[in-house]
């Protein structure tokens, strides 16, 4: 059973389990009464909400939560631009008051949920245009300014040291391993002659995947934002590989495109080949921006699944609940290692194939 497969029997048992939860910033009525330990109960085993405010996007950092149930968080600039009102910049911390200037977060169930929507004169409900520092925004800034200090500080050791003379030491040590092993084993190999021009552009893929992945696994700020298993950033970067394939393709990758050397029946007066080969320009970046989201994405749900698993059982009693504490732990260890693994595999296989199909758009000249 692949790794997807987990995680989709997992979640559909989580989901089973828990009633799901709405989103993070949406009011929820106060308990009175009877009600009181209901709502507790339904909080002690919303376990699929826990699940997807991890791996989903949001407008405040979320550190932790205390013993009385009160939330720490780490409040994001929301900026926003209204059709009607213009531009609105203020902190999400705003929202916990109630609506600001008609702006809200669309509670669960609503169309746009969990994102800024505003409240128009008539009634009407509206999207603006939404330019907010969101939890995953501010973790890529942190990540790209952590990638910048390590490049550079890498740099400057290789201009103050002969490395023919003198072995690297600090950062420079731990990043030349990398470097060479991505550089002479993935970019060389795959991209062939002309590779010096993209290893810049390749080495800049692995490592920013690799190091968003490994952050993505502390579990503290500024840590555990799930950026990588966020479709979007995958689409980013699948974009940036279309584009240095098929733009910088030599005249003989276009000619296997548009008249390939097949039968004429194949290519004219039906395109058959061509529409084939034109079909696959898109398939390939689309198959790197799904692969490295799916796998991201199913390993956060199935450490978040196994962590769940404490408090599923919390009401068997006293020795199942830490039976499986126990080995829920013991699993999570395992886990997290393997996610280590996964963490560097990915970067891996992306820059792989990303230098496999920039090779394939530059065809030696028979």
């Amino acid at each position: 059973m692949n790794r997807m497969k987990i995680m989709t029997v997992l979640l559909a048992a989580v989901m089973l389990l828990a009633k799901p939860c709405g989103a993070a910033a949406a009011e929820v009525a106060p308990a009175t009464g009877t009600d009181t330990a209901a709502v507790a109960e339904e909080k002690a085993v919303d376990i699929s909400g826990m699940i997807f405010d991890h791996i989903g996007d949001a407008y405040e950092w979320h550190l932790w939560t205390t013993a009385s149930g009160k939330h720490i968080t780490i409040p994001l600039p929301v900026i926003v631009h209204s059709s009607t009102t213009g531009w609105h910049c203020f902190m999400s911390s705003d929202f916990h008051h109630g609506p600001v200037d008609g702006l809200f977060i669309a509670p669960e169930g609503q169309p746009n949920e969990g994102k800024i929507v505003e409240l128009q004169a008539d009634g009407s409900i509206t999207k603006p245009f939404d330019i907010s520092l969101t939890k995953n925004v501010v973790a890529l800034m942190v990540s790209s300014l952590l990638l910048i200090f390590l490049i550079l500080k890498t740099a400057s050791w290789y201009r103050r040291h002969d490395p023919e003379k003198e072995t690297p030491t600090g950062i420079a040590a731990v990043m030349e391993p990398f470097i060479m092993m991505v550089n002479d084993s993935i970019i060389k190999e795959s991209v062939g002659p002309e590779y010096k021009k993209y290893s810049p552009f390749l080495l800049t893929i692995f490592f920013f995947i690799f190091l968003n992945n490994l952050m993505g696994l502390v579990p503290f700020f500024p840590g555990g934002a799930n950026v990588t298993g966020n479709i979007a950033v995958t689409m980013v970067l699948a974009l940036c590989t279309f584009i240095a394939v098929n733009v910088f393709g030599n005249r003989h990758y276009w000619k296997e495109i548009l008249w390939p050397d097949v039968p004429v029946w194949l290519k004219f007066p039906i395109p058959i080949m061509q529409a084939i080969e034109l079909f696959g320009i898109f398939t390939k970046p689309f198959s790197l921006m799904v692969r490295l989201f799916a796998n991201i994405l199913a390993g956060h749900a199935m450490i978040l699944g196994l962590v769940s698993v404490i408090f599923i059982t919390a009401k068997l009693g006293p020795v199942i609940n830490g039976s499986m504490t126990l080995v829920t732990m013991l699993f999570g260890v395992f886990m997290n290692c393997l996610e280590l693994l996964v963490a560097f595999i990915q970067a891996y296989v992306f820059t792989m194939l990303s230098s496999v199909f920039i090779g394939m758009s530059r065809p030696k000249e028979e």
